[in-house]
């Protein structure tokens, strides 16, 4: 399918898109560089695919931006991204306000350092009433870890008898998670070749459309996005159901 000769529908945008930002270290290893090269370099493209998300109607975009397992990583490169995540929300959030970006976090906030919590705070404060689009970070977050805070909450309360196992629904369990406020995403895009979802949002991802493309995430932009956006358009999403 020769996507570049296709127009996007305007009609069915995605109303929430969820990006694993994946190709950071590669793409810097490629050009003789250091990971952290990479990962200032996927600050600008985290820059220009806001934007386009937002020029083609996208509600909400949510960031696979560090999960409980990069801790793992070289405390080097850990402690450069948590620098890197505190310097680029200071130096966008003008640029956020300009464009109506309301900042957003879903993940473990408290186990981030101060710093990034104060950063992203702040963040979040100052832009908490723009309306253009949504900009879900997600930090320290993992999926499991997620769903266990839930079952936790939801355990506690039937234990204080606030409510009964029968309570107990699809639709309750929505609400316990950390995205009770924003609606599940439609398409899930991970770059760099990597096929698999690594832990990120295994609820919400339920009937989400999957996108995935060898390009490492500094060469994503806007038209590496309306591609996955009209190879969203061409599905038929039948939700368990039959197209007659």
């Amino acid at each position: 399918m020769n996507l570049e000769k296709i127009d996007i529908n305007p009609s069915n945008i995605p109303r929430h898109i969820a990006l694993i930002m994946d190709g950071n270290g590669r793409w810097a290893k490629q050009r003789g560089e250091h990971r952290l090269f990479g990962h200032t370099k996927g600050v600008d493209a985290v820059r220009e695919v806001l934007k386009a998300a937002k020029s083609f109607g996208v509600e909400y975009l949510t960031l696979y931006a560090f999960s409980t397992e990069n801790w793992n990583r070289p405390q080097q490169e850990v402690d450069g991204l948590m620098s890197l995540l505190v310097d680029s929300i200071t130096n966008e959030l003008p640029e956020l306000q300009k464009q109506g970006v309301k900042l957003q976090v879903i993940g473990d906030f408290k186990g981030l350092p101060e710093t990034c919590q104060v950063s992203l705070s702040e963040g979040m404060e100052s832009t908490k009433h723009n309306t253009e689009i949504n900009l879900v970070l997600a930090l320290n977050y993992s999926a499991k870890w997620e769903i266990t805070q839930c079952v936790r909450e939801i355990s506690l309360k039937v234990a204080k008898n606030e409510m009964i196992i029968d309570d107990i629904t699809p639709e309750l369990i929505s609400l316990h998670l950390t995205t009770k406020d924003i609606p599940d995403p439609e398409l899930l895009i991970r770059t760099s070749g990597e096929h698999r979802i690594s832990n990120f949002l295994l609820w919400q991802l339920a009937y989400a459309e999957f996108y995935f493309t060898e390009t490492h995430w500094p060469d994503f932009g806007k038209e590496e996005l309306r591609a996955a956006i009209i190879s969203y358009q061409s599905r038929e999403r039948r939700f368990g159901m039959v197209s007659e």
